[in-house]
């Protein structure tokens, strides 16, 4: 999904998105970023990034994806804790 295919979801349901808070200054996962940037998981490189990540109608279905790519997660996202958030308190920066 893209950023621009957010207002194309259902408003009434929740959905959920792999994401991942920069635990460093410079982080490996994202070089040059600050400390606590947040990102999105990139559906296909399966790394952080704020564009192409993958929506789940539930919370389950999010966390089934995050443990199946876990190899490449902890790979691309090192030191950092991949976890299933609101697409919507994301987007407000509550997540």
């Amino acid at each position: 999904m893209h950023m621009s295919d957010v207002e194309s979801l259902d408003g009434a349901k929740s959905w959920w998105v792999p994401a991942v808070t920069a635990p460093a200054r410079d982080w490996a996962g994202v070089p040059g970023c600050r400390r606590g940037a947040r990102f999105l998981i990139d559906q296909d490189r399966v790394r952080p990034a704020r564009d192409n990540y993958p929506c789940f109608s539930s919370r389950g279905e999010c966390l089934e994806w995050i443990v199946t790519h876990r190899t490449a997660l902890a790979r691309n996202a090192p030191g950092a804790e991949v976890a299933p958030v609101s697409l919507a308190r994301w987007l407000l920066g509550l997540a």
